[in-house]
């Protein structure tokens, strides 16, 4: 998956619109809440945690309100379980979605609902697994950063790939290496915009415009349920795109 593609997601995802900034929200609230419950609500010593808040932070999370999710964990007897679904979209377009629910059945039949609906095709577990590789996805604005020494810095981190673009460092990180690198820009003193996994193709396609809008437009209807985090899929977004579902 080229860089732009990646960059392409995070720009949706800065630009969203009230409504979709407050849904975007509520699923960060969420992944804090899980990850203090699972890991404990020390960031330092919590990678889920601390990759969780540092994403909040780049969306301009107020910090009151990323405590509250953390200190939530203490008190919340809720029980979130993690789904994962993967399936062919129209046109050949493959996508994984990765869910946190409350309440499987419901989780199931929403996402079964929309891959009936709009043509696709709801696969078994596993089924894609030779389509995406997990790795940790961070951007960092480049501020004073020299790009060669910092990427010399983070080699022996476990680095895998630095680009610029827009004055934003875009790393790239096999999943074992993630919070590896986390802790070693830590240690430089520098605060990422976002950081996560996620499932990244190890080939995209491209499609004619209209066919890609239509597939965005899935892929936004997947994103909009609450018990979605993340969608991924193997649809190269060019600026055309970026521009046609803006």
């Amino acid at each position: 998956m080229s860089g732009h593609s990646k960059w392409s997601t995070i720009k949706r995802k800065k630009g969203a619109n009230d409504a979709k900034r407050g849904k975007l929200f509520t699923k960060l609230i969420k992944e804090i809440t899980v990850a203090a419950s699972e890991g404990g609500i020390d960031p330092e010593s919590n990678p889920r945690l601390r990759a969780a808040v540092q994403n909040a932070k780049g969306m301009n999370m107020p910090k009151d309100t990323i405590q509250r999710a953390i200190n939530k964990a203490d008190r919340d007897n809720s029980s979130f379980i993690e789904l994962t679904f993967e399936g062919m979209l129209p046109h050949g377009t493959g996508v994984f979605i990765d869910c946190l629910t409350d309440n499987r059945n419901r989780t199931i039949s929403n996402v079964r609902s929309i891959f009936n609906k709009r043509g696709g095709n709801l696969g078994t577990n596993g089924s894609l697994s030779y389509m995406f590789e997990r790795k940790g996805i961070i951007s960092l604005a480049k501020g004073e950063l020299d790009p060669d020494e910092f990427e010399l810095e983070l080699i022996d981190a476990g680095v895998e790939e630095v680009e610029l673009e827009d004055d934003v460092f875009m790393i790239t990180t096999p999943m074992e290496d993630f919070h590896n690198v986390q802790k070693k820009i830590q240690e430089m003193g520098l605060e990422p915009e976002s950081a996560e996994l996620q499932r990244i193709p190890n080939e995209t396609m491209d499609l004619p415009l209209e066919q890609a809008v239509q597939i965005m437009k899935i892929v936004e209807e997947f994103e909009d349920d609450d018990d979605v985090q993340a969608v991924s899929h193997n649809l190269n977004v060019t600026d055309e795109l970026s521009e046609a579902i803006a």
